[in-house]
C-alpha cells in the first residue's frame, strides 16, 4: 500500500497478517517520522493499546488492548465492491455497451457501474453442471426447505440424483428447464407439499402420472406447459382416483385445454379444493366468461376456490342449478326421465356429464317447464299458461289464461277477482307444483308449471345477503297481501 492516503481511508476496513480491523486514524505520531494507521482489532488481544501513544490519544478504542498503529505498506485494504464485480462477471474483450452509466441499488446503496448489460446476460446463461461419478449427496442440505433450480438447464435425472441431499424439501420449483419427466420418484421428494413444473413444454399427462404417488404433494404449478387432456385410468365415472391424493391446490394457466372432459376429470382428485384454469381456449372469450365460470363450478363438487374467487355456497347453487338446466334437453334426450325408475341416461350422457345424475338426486329433475328453448323475444313468447283450479270442487270447470310474464301478482290478482266475481280482500291463493305436495286451504289453486323456474330463478340469483335480505321483505309483502305459496319457498 503506497503512503500517499487520504483521509477518507478512516472507517476503512483493513487486513493485516489474517486479521482484521477498522482504521480510525491517520496521520503522523511524533516524534516517529512518516504516517502511520491507526487500527482498532476485531480481535482485542492482537492489539497493543487503546489508541494513545505517549500520553497523546490518538483514536479510541472500545477495549484497552484493542488498537496498534501500522504502516499503510503493511495494511490490505482489499477490493472494492464495483471492481470484485467487474472481474468476476466482466468479459474483458466484450466493449461495454455504448459506454453508458446505470444506477443499481445493492441494499440501501447506489451503485454507479458501466457494462451491467453483459454481467445480467451471463448470469442469464448461468447453468448447473453435474460432473459424473459425483458422490453421494444423502442429508447434505439436511434443513433445506425451499429450494429454486429455475432456468438453470437441470435435468429430472439430475434432480432425482440430488434430492436424497434435501431430505426435508417442501418446495421446489423448477420453472423452465424443458423438463422431462423420465422416471418415479422412489425414495426422495416424499416431504414436498409445492411443485412448480411451469414452462416446461416436453411434460404430458403420461409423465405427470410418474409424480402421482407424491404423498404430501398438495400444490402443483402446471402453468404453459402446453397440456390439453388427462384421463385417470384407476377411476371410473363418478368415482375418486388414488392419484395425488393430497393435491389441493392446482394451476394449469396458460394451457392448451379446450375440452370439457379435462374438467370432469378434475372432478375425480379426492382433495382438489382449489383451481387456476386462466388463459385456456375453454375458458377465453369474455362473452360467455360468468357461464363457464358456472359450469366449472358445477362439475367439480368438492371445488371451493375457482380463479383465486371464493365460490360462496349460493353461487355453487346457482350455478349448479344453471348447469342442470342448460344441459335438461340432452338429457332427456339421452334417456333421462322425471321418474326415478325411468331415469336411465346413455353412457355417452354421463361421460359428458358425470355429475348429472348426483344433481338430480340433490334438487330434483328438470321439470318440462325448464326444458323450453329459449324463444326470440316477442310478445307471444313472453306469454305464461295460467291454470286455475278450484279446491274441493272438482266439478267447476279449469279456467286457462295466458299472461306476460312481467305481470304481477297483485295484477293477477285483480283479474281473478274480475274473472271469479271475488273480493280482492277475500281471495286468496296457493301454488301447485309436482315437486311439492302442498294441501289445498284456499279458495283457489293455480297450476303454474312455468313458474317453477321462475322461482327456482328467483333463488339461485340471490347471491349475496342483500340479495336475500330483500327476499324476505318480498316475502312479507306477499304475506300481507294475503298470497301464499305454501311450502315451496
Amino acid at each position: 500500500m503506497s503512503d500517499t492516503l487520504t483521509l477518507d481511508v478512516i472507517g476503512r476496513r483493513v487486513e493485516v497478517n489474517g486479521e482484521h480491523a477498522t482504521v480510525h486514524f491517520f496521520g503522523l505520531i511524533p516524534p516517529v517520522a512518516g504516517l502511520w494507521l491507526g487500527v482498532e482489532w476485531d480481535n482485542p488481544k492482537r492489539g497493543k493499546h487503546d489508541g494513545s501513544h505517549e500520553g497523546t490519544v490518538y483514536f479510541k478504542c472500545r477495549h484497552p488492548t484493542g488498537g496498534s498503529f501500522v504502516r499503510p505498506n503493511k495494511v490490505n485494504f482489499g477490493v472494492d465492491f464495483l471492481t470484485a464485480v467487474k472481474k468476476r462477471y466482466v468479459v474483458e474483450d466484450e466493449p461495454e455497451e455504448d459506454g453508458k452509466e446505470q444506477i443499481i441499488t445493492i441494499g440501501n446503496k447506489p451503485v454507479e457501474t458501466v457494462g451491467f448489460d453483459s454481467i445480467r446476460k451471463q448470469q442469464s446463461e448461468n447453468k448447473l453442471k453435474f460432473p459424473s461419478g459425483s458422490p453421494s449427496l444423502s442429508g447434505t442440505l439436511s434443513a433445506l426447505k425451499v429450494l429454486v433450480l429455475s432456468r438453470t438447464g437441470i435435468t429430472w435425472a439430475e434432480v432425482l440424483s440430488c434430492a436424497s441431499g434435501w431430505p426435508v424439501l417442501e418446495e421446489l420449483y423448477l420453472q423452465s428447464n424443458n423438463i422431462f419427466i423420465s422416471e418415479r420418484p422412489t425414495d426422495v421428494l416424499q416431504m414436498v407439499k409445492l411443485l412448480d413444473l411451469s414452462s416446461n413444454q416436453l411434460i404430458d399427462e403420461h409423465q405427470l402420472f410418474l409424480i402421482a404417488y407424491l404423498p404430501r404433494l398438495e400444490q402443483l404449478i402446471l402453468s404453459d406447459i402446453g397440456i390439453s387432456s388427462i384421463h385417470f385410468p384407476d377411476a371410473g365415472i363418478g368415482c375418486k382416483t388414488s392419484m395425488f391424493p393430497s393435491l389441493q391446490y392446482l394451476v394449469v394457466n396458460d394451457n392448451q385445454i379446450s375440452q370439457w372432459s379435462f374438467i370432469n376429470e378434475l372432478d375425480k382428485l379426492q382433495s382438489l379444493h382449489s383451481l387456476s384454469c386462466l388463459r385456456n381456449p375453454l375458458t377465453e372469450g369474455n362473452k360467455e366468461a360468468q357461464t363457464k365460470r358456472q359450469f366449472i363450478i358445477a362439475r367439480i363438487g368438492q371445488l371451493k376456490t375457482l380463479n383465486k374467487c371464493k365460490i360462496l355456497p349460493d353461487e355453487r347453487r346457482g350455478a349448479e342449478l344453471d348447469y342442470q338446466r342448460a344441459f335438461g334437453n340432452e338429457w332427456r334426450k339421452a334417456g333421462g326421465h322425471q321418474n326415478p325408475d325411468k331415469n336411465r341416461p346413455n353412457k355417452e350422457f354421463l361421460a359428458a356429464h358425470p355429475r348429472y345424475q348426483l344433481l338430480c338426486l340433490k334438487y330434483g329433475a328438470p321439470e318440462d317447464g325448464e326444458l323450453k328453448i329459449q324463444q326470440p323475444s316477442v310478445l307471444k313468447n313472453q306469454l305464461l299458461t295460467l291454470k286455475i283450479k278450484y279446491p274441493n270442487q272438482d266439478d267447476r270447470k279449469i279456467i286457462e289464461k295466458q299472461l306476460p310474464d312481467s305481470m304481477t301478482i297483485q295484477k293477477v290478482k285483480g283479474l281473478l277477482s274480475r274473472l271469479l266475481k271475488v273480493p280482492v280482500s277475500e281471495l286468496l291463493l296457493s301454488y301447485e307444483s309436482t315437486k311439492v305436495s302442498c294441501q289445498p286451504k284456499h279458495k283457489v289453486k293455480i297450476s303454474f308449471p312455468q313458474y317453477d323456474m321462475l322461482l327456482k330463478n328467483m333463488q339461485y340469483c340471490l347471491i349475496t345477503k342483500l340479495r336475500q335480505y330483500i327476499f324476505f321483505l318480498l316475502l312479507t309483502y306477499l304475506k300481507k297481501s294475503n298470497l301464499l305459496f305454501g311450502e315451496y319457498i
